[in-house]
């Protein structure tokens, strides 16, 4: 196939909550741009989640830049006013992303970067990658997984709990979209239960009738980490006791420090908890391997079940498509660098890639301006 070569002053690649952001920054300060979007749509991540999802961070907070949510939105809008949301953003804006192209490779060259699609090959002076931590399912294997004889689907691929009605079902994983998919299964006449594979901290999203958005915003942010994890587990052991006999363990990290650190979140609790106590949701351990019917856990416990969902998470992808980007990021995939220029790597920049105290709608909004300010000012 002959591929048609375009230049672009900046590239952005994702059309996300990300990419979309960057796009109204550079809009409004005069920097030409193309989005490119692998999928058919913006906001395709938010498309494909699962049915319950509501965000976490309170909408007031959670708002694009130059664009606030609409009057009557609920403190935490559902995924379907969300990709409502982005579609008005990206109208509003006059953003076209370019749909359909799937970055295939890309590379620094000495006056810029160099972008392959399946079809199309673009240059730019400036590349912004937005492609988001969600870009590809991360699918663990386990001795004698295709001999279970049920489904076994990762979370990208659920949708609701309507098919498992009357069905034992396991979800693999306790962070937070497997303990919302552990409710939306119960909610739907399963029966649920949640593999936790190790320690982790859970926090009310409504702690002391406070958003805990709220509370990271105007206090644990401002405090040194150790400080601010001393002060929130006072808080939760209060709030929810010992968690100890449901299954639960804390890390031996604090949460603020987690975040911080190890730029893992906290699960932050939507009801799966309540229920939990009250044995409706079993907690189990990680699993060791499967056998027909069958799963097999950690502690030597074995039960039968009819479906398994796995939410154990994504990689970011960015080194299976960008060329020498082993530099740029962490042992777990992730940028090191956010909403700044990447050092020894002249326009390059990475937005989208935190999981912050502060909520990652309200701290992108923050690093799409940062970008756009730093573009525009190197065109003047």
């Amino acid at each position: 196939m002959r591929r048609m070569h375009e230049e672009a002053e900046v590239i952005v690649v994702g059309a996300g909550p990300s990419g979309l952001s960057v796009g109204a920054c550079l809009r409004s300060r005069g920097v030409s741009f193309e989005i490119l979007e692998r999928s058919s749509d913006v906001g395709a991540s938010w498309r494909n989640h699962y049915e319950r999802l509501h965000l976490h961070t309170v909408q007031r907070f959670s708002a694009l830049p130059g664009m606030p949510w609409p009057a009557g939105t609920p403190t935490y809008p559902s995924r379907a006013q969300m990709v409502a949301y982005l579609e008005a953003y990206a109208r509003g804006f006059d953003l076209n992303p370019r749909f359909g192209e799937d970055v295939r490779a890309a590379r620094r060259v000495d006056s810029g970067f160099v972008l392959r699609t399946e079809a199309n090959e673009y240059r730019s002076r400036a590349l912004v990658v937005a492609t988001g931590y969600n870009r590809v399912p991360n699918i663990p294997a386990w001795p004698g997984e295709e001999s279970f004889g049920g489904p076994i689907l990762h979370s990208s691929r659920y949708k609701n709990g309507e098919p498992y009605r009357g069905k034992r079902v396991l979800v693999v994983g306790a962070g937070n979209s497997g303990a919302e998919i552990a409710l939306d299964l119960w909610e739907h006449g399963a029966r649920p239960a949640l593999s936790v594979r190790g320690p982790v901290h859970v926090i009310p999203r409504d702690l002391t009738g406070v958003p805990s958005q709220m509370s990271s915003l105007f206090l644990f942010s401002r405090l040194p980490s150790k400080v601010a994890d001393a002060v929130s587990l006072f808080v939760l052991d209060r709030a929810l006791g010992d968690l100890r006999p449901y299954g639960f363990t804390r890390p031996e990290i604090g949460p603020i420090s987690q975040v911080v650190l190890k730029k893992r979140v906290p699960l932050i609790d939507v009801g799966t908890l309540e229920l939990v106590k009250q044995g409706q949701i079993d907690v189990m351990k990680d699993v060791r391997s499967f056998s027909p019917g069958e799963v097999h856990f950690a502690d030597g416990a074995t039960r039968p079940f009819d479906a398994v969902v796995l939410a154990t998470g994504y990689r970011t992808g960015i080194a299976e498509y960008f060329e020498d980007a082993e530099g740029w990021l962490d042992e777990r995939g992730y940028p090191r660098y956010f909403g700044e220029p990447v050092p020894g790597a002249p326009g390059l920049f990475f937005v989208g890639y935190r999981n912050p105290l502060t909520g990652a709608l309200h701290d992108i909004a923050i690093e799409a301006q940062r970008i756009a300010e730093h573009l525009a000012g190197e065109k003047r």
